[in-house]
């Protein structure tokens, strides 16, 4: 019994016709020409130039990837029944015009044309990405992100900003190196110790009137300056002239 080619009996089919339709079945190119915004590309292989024909995605489903052919790109064309003018291209063949970017069986790699790299080296368990001059990265998350690690250091060069309504620096022990200025009301609740030499020589300087309160608002005795054994509210005078003017220093 004779089978069928594309609704002819295999007898009508003429010897070099077959032959033709099984060498276009698979074919060996390279990209031509790509259309992006019709996800198509022309291959050229050997003699023969293809149609625009849609190349392999890793996944075209609810997941989706895309990343373009680029031309001089190495592909294979697959045509179902050897007809080129339905094939597919499939791309990823490293060619010496565009080599692996890559030589270790233990690292995965991305390099895109601009020098970024993006990698993971699963026997050292290290992810890495390297953005060139000039980069950015913006990550836009709804809800919340969470970051687990045992360190973290995060170099700014220029600034370093951080927006939100209230931050909270949950730590036994936290370190300023710099100048730290505080535009806003500063308020403490574990008391202030200090030591070292500021401006004028000295260890604190408060430009402006200073107020004790208790809780209940200022009062005369909600709280006390001591220099020494002296103090503000408690001490008293040597003596005084008649005009009430101190004669003397500051006793206890």
């Amino acid at each position: 019994m004779l089978g069928t080619i594309d609704g002819m009996s295999e007898g009508a089919v003429s010897t070099v016709e077959l032959k033709r339709l099984i060498e276009n079945l698979v074919r060996a190119g390279t990209i031509m020409a790509v259309d992006e915004p019709g996800y198509k590309c022309r291959v050229k292989s050997g003699g023969l130039e293809t149609n625009w024909l849609r190349w392999f995605a890793r996944r075209a489903g609810n997941v989706r990837h895309w990343s373009p052919p680029v031309v001089g790109e190495q592909c294979m064309v697959f045509s179902p029944g050897g007809d080129m003018a339905a094939g597919f291209v499939l791309v990823g063949i490293f060619s010496d015009g565009m080599s692996a970017n890559g030589d270790s069986a233990d690292v995965e790699r991305t390099t895109y044309p601009d020098g970024a790299v993006i990698e993971y080296d699963h026997a050292a368990s290290a992810l890495k990405a390297t953005l060139p001059h000039g980069g950015t990265a913006d990550i836009t998350v709804p809800d919340s992100i969470i970051v687990r690690c045992k360190t973290a250091d995060v170099t700014a060069s220029e600034s370093a900003k951080v927006h939100s309504q209230e931050i909270t620096l949950d730590a036994p022990k936290n370190i300023v190196t710099g100048e730290l200025l505080v535009q806003g009301l500063l308020t403490y609740t574990a008391g202030m110790a200090g030591s070292g030499t500021g401006p004028g020589g000295k260890t604190a300087r408060i430009d402006g009137d200073m107020a004790f309160v208790n809780g209940h608002g200022i009062t005369t005795d909600g709280g006390d300056i001591v220099a020494g054994d002296i103090s503000v509210q408690g001490h008293g005078h040597i003596e005084q002239d008649a005009g009430g003017r101190t004669a003397g220093g500051a006793e206890p």
